[in-house]
């Protein structure tokens, strides 16, 4: 995208006022977005992010800044911008780029951008009317299929060269079911680090249908009487409560500012014996996985906790000045717009070792949290709030009526201590993460588990 000499000469400008370090991000992605409602395709969007940021370190100081160009002037000058942010004379270090290659563990056979829309719509209304026909009382639907071509280049004043195109493919489906005056909502989108062959696997229309579903399950539900009680909570996306109450504590961005609630606890237990938690980037076709981070480090599988006891954290460059720790390959940003920073990638809590039958006999009275959606957390503390989307009342140790309004409230550090039982049918769910370096592609997931006790939001 850029050659060699002029990423050389942006180095050299930008460690010209005494950084010790320096990095050049280079972006093309190109993006395709079909919407659909009301019965037929609404629009189709492209959109092409090109750019290129820039970040000096001078000790534990960092200054970043970006340009959309990718012309030598223009480069020169926003390296320039950002090298005067500090002072000082350059140390007249020798960069001799070279490049790595790290290879790439994800097979892509139908790549979005050489295949026709009109395939691209068909495979959408597939999903749109499985959700429109499912039932009377689905009254409206919206449907969207996404495509990204993600290509970056990375070079640093510590000779790196290397680079990564990251192909994703994620298609949405949201139904609308209405009754007795009252709307209830189905939500179901699968993606992959992978093309079109994503539906070889997945039938657009058993998303719809997944979609539909919940919205007419919950429509019939009556609403939950809060209270403290066990929960089970389901696989696939019921993760994103450790994702949100855990996971970003266990990020350099906030551990190396003392900001976390686990910050200086390595090798000190955080959870039940029964949590192994892992981030694992190298996951072939994930949707979070990535061959290199934005600063272009290896990917790695990193084991957080192990039985209970916490292990690592994730960790980018910078913060690892801070904490005396070298990147683990966890540095991601949303584009080059963006400064990067620690963030996850597939994070998961793993199988455990108990029947998943059992889990649920071995409730009296408590919640069965079949399907969760989205909350808010405050990674200092870890206290939360998560809305359960589907949900039923688990009574003598069955499965009965749905109930809705059930939401699941409580702080990160008490739900790893009071997960006492662990299934094994893990799988994760998809999702957009949001932070301080933007929006980015991550897994969460875990097996079927029981929280002994949790605080349960309801009417």
């Amino acid at each position: 995208m850029i050659s060699t000499v002029i990423l050389k000469e942006v180095l050299h400008k930008a460690l010209s006022t005494g950084a010790d370090f320096a990095e050049v991000f280079v972006e093309n992605t190109k993006e395709n977005v079909i919407n659909m409602i009301d019965s037929k395709i609404q629009s189709v969007n492209d959109r092409v992010i090109s750019g290129v940021g820039i970040r000096i370190f001078k000790g534990t100081r960092c200054v970043s800044g970006s340009t959309s160009s990718m012309e030598r002037e223009d480069l020169l000058a926003c390296a320039a911008k950002v090298a005067g942010a500090m002072e000082g004379l350059p140390e007249g270090k020798e960069i001799v780029l070279r490049e790595r290659i790290f290879g790439d563990i994800h097979p892509i056979i139908l790549v979005p951008s050489t295949v026709d829309k009109g395939y691209k719509a068909e495979l959408l209304k597939r999903g749109y009317f499985a959700a429109k026909d499912y039932h009377k009382d689905i009254v409206q639907v919206s449907a969207n299929l996404l495509d990204v071509d993600h290509n970056i280049l990375i070079a640093n004043s510590e000779g790196l060269l290397t680079s990564d195109r990251q192909i994703r493919t994620r298609m949405t489906i949201n139904a609308i079911a209405a009754k007795n005056g009252e709307n209830q909502t189905g939500s179901c989108s699968p993606g992959r680090r992978m093309g079109l062959e994503l539906f070889d696997e997945i039938d657009p229309r058993d998303i719809g249908e997944e979609a539909a579903r919940q919205a007419i399950t919950m429509i019939n539900a009556g609403y939950i009487k809060g209270g403290k009680m066990p929960v089970a909570i389901e696989n696939g996306f019921g993760g994103v409560i450790f994702h949100e109450a855990c996971g970003h504590s266990l990020e350099a961005s906030a551990v190396a500012i003392g900001q976390s609630q686990f910050a200086g606890k390595l090798g000190q237990q955080i959870a039940s014996t029964k949590v192994t938690a892992i981030d694992d980037g190298t996951i072939p076709n994930a949707w979070g996985s990535i061959n290199v981070d934005d600063e272009g480090n290896p990917s790695q599988r990193k084991v957080l906790i192990e039985n209970g006891i916490l292990k690592e954290y994730m960790i980018d460059n910078f913060n690892g000045r801070r904490m005396g720790k070298n990147g683990n390959g966890s540095c991601r940003r949303q584009s080059y717009q963006y400064a990067p920073t620690s963030r996850m990638t597939n994070t998961f809590i793993d199988n455990g070792t108990d029947n998943n039958e059992e889990i649920i006999k071995s409730i009296e009275y408590g919640l069965y949290a079949k399907k969760m959606g989205g909350g808010s957390v405050n990674p200092a503390t870890g206290s939360f709030n998560f809305v359960v989307t589907e949900g039923y009342i688990v009574r003598n140790g069955e499965i009965k009526e749905a109930v809705r309004g059930a939401s699941l409230i409580g702080k990160g550090s008490d739900i790893l201590m009071d997960i006492d039982m662990v299934g094994q049918n893990l799988e994760r769910g998809q999702g957009m993460c949001g932070s301080s370096s933007g929006s980015i592609p991550t897994d969460v997931g875990q097996p079927l588990l029981r929280v002994s006790s949790i605080t349960v939001g309801g009417r």
